[in-house]
């Protein structure tokens, strides 16, 4: 009975042929913090492929860690705002503290309501500045930081004179303003503009117009400087094919881009080779690509790095007390650190990102000009608590 009393009290004691080792309790359990991504895993092709990365991805960021400060539940949202509604319904009555996605502008704004009725921040995917705010936060690259950031690089270069193709698009639609005023902050004009119908056939009308426009400025003796090109690959590849039939002379007019022209080969486009355009440090995203790459015997689509750096950016949060995931926990001054480089949230829901400019070669791309530079920011690793408890796919 003594002996039970004393285990009990996890003490130690001595007496006539008794000797009772320390007894050491194990600490209490640790409670994880639970966080949420929500992917199309369901949709068929390129927006599957994706989704697919982007956990992969998420995957890989847990499992570079080790404690059981996190879990992660995987939730398919169908591609669809139906279908992201729920998912978020679903795991915020699983306890989800955070919420990592949805990848489509559609599902954010469907599960913004019910994120933000259960108080649980959402850390989304899509670039659709419209989307963001009240609790919503954009991890991904929009388009107005990028758009001044080349637009202020190409007027710090000389360049006065500029002329655009615009795709006829929701992209489009919300670049065209932000670089006439770019332009006109930077004390250029822009001497033509052009807006083209996203296919082969009907972009030839305005390539042709632009083309003539340019070649006009050049007899009048006001060359235009640089051309701007908006758009990721699948335009800009119909733009390159179509440039000399146009009779823009690339060695004359300089081509600036957006990110989107940050593609593998872009530079087999030998109309593309010398183009600007503004992104991150590569150095990152190559390591990146890399891990992902030995891990999943798979090329790393670009996007997926967001989720690497979302469950980054939960890790580092989730040592912290109740208000882990708070506005002020989530727009810290300091930022974070990702793949990409520093970036900080911001209040209204978008990123600030410290962008270099890059120019396309014949294979690969160079840095022109580097990231600005910034203020120490701490790293994940540095400012986590560790890692995770399981990974738990939620189909």
């Amino acid at each position: 009975m003594l002996a039970g009393a004393l285990l009990l009290g996890g003490c130690t004691a001595t007496g006539p042929g008794l000797a009772l080792a320390p007894v050491t309790l194990d600490p209490p359990p640790v409670t994880p913090v639970k966080v949420a991504i929500l992917v199309p895993l369901s949709s068929q092709g390129n927006p599957g492929v994706i989704a697919r990365s982007l956990k992969q991805a998420a995957e890989l960021a847990l499992f570079e860690r080790d404690n059981r400060s996190l879990e992660l539940m995987v939730k398919d949202d169908k591609g669809t705002p139906e279908g992201a509604k729920a998912a978020a319904e679903d795991v915020v009555k699983r306890g989800a503290s955070l919420i990592l996605g949805p990848l489509y502008a559609k599902s954010v704004a469907a599960v913004a309501p019910v994120a933000r009725q259960a108080q649980v921040p959402v850390v989304a995917f899509s670039s659709d500045r419209q989307v963001a705010g009240n609790g919503v936060y954009l991890l991904s690259f929009q388009p107005t930081p990028e758009v001044e950031r080349i637009v202020a690089y190409a007027a710090k270069r000389g360049m006065k004179r500029y002329a655009a193709l615009i795709p006829q698009d929701a992209f489009g639609k919300l670049v065209e303003p932000v670089f006439r005023a770019a332009v006109t902050r930077e004390g250029g004009w822009v001497a033509a503009l052009e807006i083209y119908p996203p296919n082969a056939n009907a972009m030839v009308a305005p390539l042709r117009k632009i083309g003539i426009d340019i070649a006009t400025a050049q007899a009048g003796g006001e060359p235009v400087d640089a051309l701007f090109i908006p758009g990721g690959q699948e335009y800009l590849e119909l733009v390159a094919r179509l440039l000399p039939q146009a009779k823009i002379d690339t060695g004359k007019v300089k081509l600036l881009g957006t990110g989107g022209m940050d593609y593998p080969n872009a530079g087999h486009d030998a109309a593309l080779v010398g183009a600007w355009y503004p992104g991150p440090d590569p150095r990152g995203w190559s390591d990146f690509a890399q891990k992902y790459a030995k891990a999943y015997q798979a090329a790393a689509p670009r996007i997926a790095g967001l989720a690497y750096d979302a469950v980054n950016l939960a890790i580092a949060l989730a040592g912290a007390s109740s208000q882990r995931f708070s506005a002020a926990a989530l727009t810290r001054a300091g930022g974070f650190a990702g793949i990409d480089g520093a970036y900080r949230l911001l209040p209204d829901g978008t990123t600030d990102r410290s962008l270099a400019i890059l120019e396309v070669q014949t294979a690969g791309s160079a840095v022109v000009e580097a990231v600005p530079s910034a203020p120490d920011t701490p790293t994940a690793a540095a400012t986590s608590s560790g890692g995770f408890r399981l990974f738990k796919a939620l189909e």
